[in-house]
C-alpha cells in the first residue's frame, strides 16, 4: 500500500511540475487564475491610483506651471530655479537640521525604555501603556497641549514665577521655539520608537545574558556588548524613520505650536511648501518645492540603507 502510496504522490507531482500545453484544460485554468488575481487586486490598485499616484503626477505637472487652480501658464523649470536661488528655502532647510536635534533625543530614551522594560521592572505592563499612550494622541492635540504648558501664562512658567523667576517667552525666541517643538517630538515619539527596538530585544537569546551574567559581566557590560549590537536593525530604522519625519512631517507641530514664527526661525520645509502653495495665487512654486522635497527624502533613504547596511555587513 504504502508503495502505491508512493507512486501516486510521484505521478500527482510530475504533472504538476510539467508546463501546461496550450489549448488543454490545465493551461485554461491558469488562464482564469491570473484573471481571478487581476481582478482580486484590482479594487486596491484603483484606489492607490485614484488617491495617490494621480494627486502626484499632477502636482508634478503643476510644478511645471503658473498656476491658480483654474488657469494655466507653462513655465518649465522657472519654479525649480527660483526655489533653489531663494535665500528663505536656504534658511528653512538650516531650521529643519536643527531639529534633528531630537533624533539622538529619540533614540537615547527609547533604548533606557525598551530596556528597563524587557527587564520587566516592576510594574513595567503599566509603564508599557502609559509609554505608548503619547502615540496615540494627535499631533493637534500634543501642539496644542505643549503650547499651553510653555506658555506665558503656562505650567513651566508657573513654576519660575513660584520660585521667583521671571517668566519666559518661549514662542517669541526662535531657539527656545525650536526645543519647546523638540521636546514635543521626543514626548510624542519615543514610545513607539521603543516598542520597536524592544521588539528587537526580545528576539535576543536569554541564555545569553544569563552566560554573560554568570561570566561577571555587570548591567552595563551587558548594554555595550550584547544588548545595542544585536540590535542595530532596530536602531537603524528607527534613525531612518526619525530622519525621514523630521524633514517631512513637522507641519501639524510647527502650524499648531508657531505657525512657523517667530518670523521664520520655526518654518520647516514641508510648513513652506503649504504657505508658497497656498499664501498666493500661484501654486507653482509650492508644488515645485513638494517634489524637490520628495526626491531629497528619497535620495536620503537611500543613502542611510545603504549606510546602515554597510555597517551590519562590517
Amino acid at each position: 500500500m504504502s508503495t502505491i502510496g508512493s507512486s501516486l504522490e510521484t505521478a500527482e507531482a510530475a504533472d504538476n511540475a510539467a508546463p501546461a500545453v496550450a489549448g488543454t484544460p490545465r493551461a485554461a485554468w491558469r488562464r482564469r487564475e491570473r484573471w481571478y488575481g487581476f481582478l482580486a487586486i484590482m479594487p486596491a490598485f484603483l484606489v492607490v491610483v485614484g488617491f495617490m499616484m494621480y494627486p502626484i503626477l499632477y502636482a508634478l505637472y503643476i510644478s511645471f506651471t503658473k498656476t491658480d487652480g483654474v488657469d494655466f501658464e507653462w513655465v518649465g523649470l522657472g519654479n525649480y530655479f527660483n526655489i533653489l536661488a531663494d535665500p528663505l528655502v536656504h534658511e528653512v532647510f538650516v531650521n529643519n537640521l536643527k531639529f534633528l536635534i531630537s533624533v539622538p533625543l529619540v533614540i537615547f530614551f527609547s533604548i533606557i525604555v525598551s530596556v528597563l522594560l524587557f527587564e520587566k521592572i516592576r510594574g513595567w505592563k503599566a509603564f508599557r501603556f502609559i509609554f505608548f499612550l503619547p502615540n496615540v494622541l494627535s499631533i493637534v492635540v500634543v501642539g496644542v497641549m505643549f503650547k499651553s504648558i510653555f506658555g506665558y501664562y503656562g505650567a513651566v512658567n508657573g513654576v519660575v514665577a513660584a520660585f521667583g523667576g521671571e517668566r519666559i517667552r518661549f514662542f517669541t525666541d526662535g531657539d527656545l521655539a525650536i526645543w519647546v517643538i523638540v521636546i514635543a517630538l521626543v514626548w510624542a515619539g519615543f514610545g513607539y520608537q521603543s516598542l520597536l527596538i524592544l521588539s528587537g530585544l526580545t528576539a535576543i537569546d536569554p541564555s545569553v545574558f544569563e552566560a554573560a551574567a554568570l561570566d561577571g559581566a555587570g548591567w552595563w557590560r551587558r548594554l555595550f556588548s550584547i544588548t545595542l549590537p544585536n540590535i542595530r536593525r532596530e536602531l537603524g530604522f528607527v534613525f531612518i524613520i526619525n530622519v525621514l519625519y523630521t524633514f517631512s512631517s513637522l507641519f501639524g507641530f510647527v502650524f499648531v505650536m508657531t505657525a512657523g514664527g517667530p518670523g521664520y526661525d520655526t518654518t520647516t520645509i514641508d510648513y513652506l511648501v503649504y504657505l508658497k502653495a497656498f499664501g498666493s495665487s500661484n501654486l507653482g512654486p509650492g508644488a515645485a518645492l513638494a517634489v524637490l522635497l520628495f526626491l531629497f527624502i528619497g535620495i536620503l533613504t537611500v543613502a542611510q540603507n545603504r549606510l546602515f547596511r554597510v555597517q551590519e555587513n562590517d
